[in-house]
């Protein structure tokens, strides 16, 4: 089974299908809520780069380098970001998700650990895989905080490891988490999911 292929992951509160330029006009619309393109310390398209970043995707797809998905919300049917296998290395058992951005409106809800659920379950539990690795900017203090609850464990930081569009340096800070630790972090994200789906019922009810 290639750690490349996108099959359609399913949950009440995300769905992922395989990245298209269908996807590139809601991409665009996502991306321009609050700015969230404009972020200094992580690289989300804007209108006029989001076809060539969905070419490049697909380019390392054919390639078997990546698999590229769109997040699709699961009640309007409208995609609002982006994610990926990366950094492949079936040799290992291990790969890397990565390139990820949603919408400002999707953070903080259900919509990441519903998401972090599904590819994490395909990964260990389908592709066999022995670690999983997240990556991000030091400054991303939202996304490091995101990553921490999700279980995973920080490795350590890359220092200087890459240059930035505008010119500065960027320290990457490394998280995995280990197919022995999958069991137990995957019942905390089913746990949180449990808890942000009572919540919802209840305020519907209330």
């Amino acid at each position: 089974m290639s750690y490349a292929s996108t099959p359609v992951l399913q949950h009440a509160g995300v769905r992922l299908e395989p990245l298209s330029h269908a996807h590139h006009d809601d991409l665009v619309a996502a991306a321009e809520v609050n700015d969230l393109h404009r972020t200094w310390y992580t690289s989300v398209p804007n209108r006029e780069t989001m076809a060539q970043e969905i070419d490049r995707r697909l380019k390392l797809h054919v390639e078997e380098r990546m698999a590229p998905w769109a997040i699709i919300h699961p009640r309007n049917g409208r995609a609002l970001g982006m994610t990926t296998f990366c950094n492949l290395a079936p040799e290992h058992g291990r790969l890397e998700i990565g390139y990820t951005w949603m919408a400002h409106y999707a953070q903080g809800t259900g919509v990441n650990p519903a998401m972090k659920l599904l590819m994490m379950q395909r990964a260990f539990e389908e592709l066999h895989c022995t670690c999983v690795q997240f990556r991000t900017d030091w400054h991303n203090h939202q996304s490091r905080a995101a990553i921490t609850r999700l279980g995973a464990k920080q490795d350590g930081v890359l220092r200087n490891d890459r240059i930035r569009p505008d010119g500065t340096l960027r320290d990457t800070v490394v998280f995995s988490v280990l197919g022995t630790e999958w069991p137990s972090v995957r019942r905390g994200l089913q746990g949180r999911l449990e808890r942000w789906e009572m919540r919802n019922r209840q305020e519907l009810e209330g």
